[in-house]
């Protein structure tokens, strides 16, 4: 039996269903779930950590990442480069990946996303060379190593530049191939139980790179073993004219034809949809995660976040991949996600603790939990801690609900909490050995980067 005792903690607020920000409260943890939040609560714990001074908030659930473009960001022959002509570019190093590649570049960017305060990762990787092994089951382990909570997915491609996509032959697979792999990794990985360290999404990579056989079956399969959906949509555009010029209708029609709608799937950016297909997400429950800083960055467009939100559009934040945003902080992402809502909608944008709400509670329905996401009995022990006493946070006091996203965090937070056990303590990862890692991984990189 493991237990955790926050003794005396300054603010925490909870992101529950009555919004409570409470104070000088003590938080008891046993066996990763939250037993008991109140003032001075009794119980001795094996693992006790002093609240004095320290805000404490729910864990950040990051809906939409590629971690293994961790080795291939900030290049700057692709810089300058919008989402068909990037992605083409990549694909001839991405065509490299290996068990090394995928395994360093996962700590590396799970890594920085606990230092961050981000306590789930979900990782959409599609990229599957030929012969390249387990690639799921390799990061799943660099994910225990760290002690992150993990949902993965069994994404998928099978239309190579052969066949009208953008990637090579390498790294496309027949839907046969597809689907007898998606159902190993959902029934060697996937883990329903509440409190779950792992979980499984099958999420072809998008509908300019993968048939409609395969989203069908996809769904279908998915809908049979009990997991979610996921994948990219209305990002740009260019996706958009593609979906015209080859099946003369709209992205989000075509999906719904082939039963990508509903409670149980979520799309990356939806950036383009219009008024008619928001109320229809609405309707349908289904989902999108919010990738602000890449879809800046790739000028992509911004997704009409204060409309979804206003009609009740399941949203979640995100920081995709590294190559496109270039970092794995979704701290960082939730005052970029402030600003540039309050740059295009004005009063309308949301405020910084519902942005932190779309980062915790928003995160969690998208994945379909219901014991992460805010902090009340019962649910998972998933937080961090922040040291009240920065001196970047002088006169950001007086409203620790908003503070994260209006003045914004600068560093990594002093403590992270997954499943009642201390992964970062005092801004450092306390499972790996920080600097062999990276040793090891810019080895690595370097070694990736040169076979291209």
């Amino acid at each position: 039996m493991s237990t955790l005792l926050v003794k005396n903690i300054q603010t925490l607020i909870t992101c529950d269903d009555g919004d409570r920000i409470l104070h000088n409260v003590d938080l008891f943890a046993q066996d990763g779930f939250i037993q008991a939040i109140g003032p001075n609560l009794p119980h001795t714990a094996g693992t006790v950590l002093d609240g004095t001074h320290f805000w404490c908030y729910p864990g950040l659930v990051n809906t939409h990442h590629h971690l293994y473009q961790v080795f291939s960001r900030n290049l700057p022959q692709v810089q300058n480069l919008e989402l068909f002509g990037w992605l083409t570019a990549l694909y001839e190093i991405w065509k490299g990946l290996d068990r090394d590649v995928v395994r360093l570049s996962s700590l590396t960017g799970m890594g920085e996303l606990l230092k961050h305060g981000c306590t789930t990762c979900f990782d959409h990787h599609y990229v599957f060379p030929q012969g390249a092994g387990d690639l799921i089951g390799v990061q799943l382990e660099a994910a225990e190593v760290l002690g992150i909570r993990m949902v993965s997915s069994r994404g998928s491609m099978d239309l190579s530049r052969k066949d009208g996509g953008l990637p090579p032959d390498s790294v496309v697979q027949t839907v046969d191939q597809i689907m007898k792999d998606s159902a190993r990794v959902v029934e060697a990985y996937h883990d329903p139980r509440p409190g779950s360290m792992r979980q499984i999404v099958l999420a072809p990579c998008s509908p300019f790179s993968v048939s409609a056989e395969l989203l069908r079956q996809s769904a279908v399969v998915a809908r049979q073993y009990g997991v979610r959906l996921h994948t990219h949509l209305c990002e740009t555009k260019d996706e958009e004219a593609y979906m015209l010029e080859r099946h003369g209708i709209r992205p989000l029609e075509y999906m719904a034809r082939l039963g990508w709608t509903g409670p149980d799937v979520w799309y990356a950016h939806g950036i383009h949809f219009n008024s008619e297909e928001l109320r229809e997400l609405a309707r349908t429950g289904t989902g999108v995660a919010h990738c602000p800083i890449s879809n800046m960055k790739l000028s992509s467009g911004v997704a009409r976040v204060p409309e979804m939100l206003a009609l009740g559009v399941p949203v979640g934040l995100a920081v995709d991949g590294s190559a496109s945003n270039d970092g794995s902080s979704l701290m960082e992402e939730l005052r970029v996600c402030y600003l540039l809502h309050r740059l295009h909608s004005s009063a309308a944008a949301p405020s910084g603790y519902q942005v932190l709400k779309i980062a915790t509670r928003g995160g969690a329905r998208l994945l379909g939990r219901t014991d992460i996401g805010a902090l009340e009995e019962g649910r998972c022990a998933d937080f961090f801690l922040v040291d009240s006493r920065r001196l970047e946070l002088v006169g950001g006091e007086y409203s620790p609900a908003d503070v994260l996203a209006t003045v914004g965090l600068r560093g990594p937070v002093d403590h992270t909490v997954v499943h009642g056990r201390v992964v970062v303590r005092d801004g450092r990862l306390t499972t790996i050995d920080e600097a062999a890692t990276a040793q090891a991984a810019r080895a690595c990189c370097k070694a990736y980067l040169d076979r291209a």
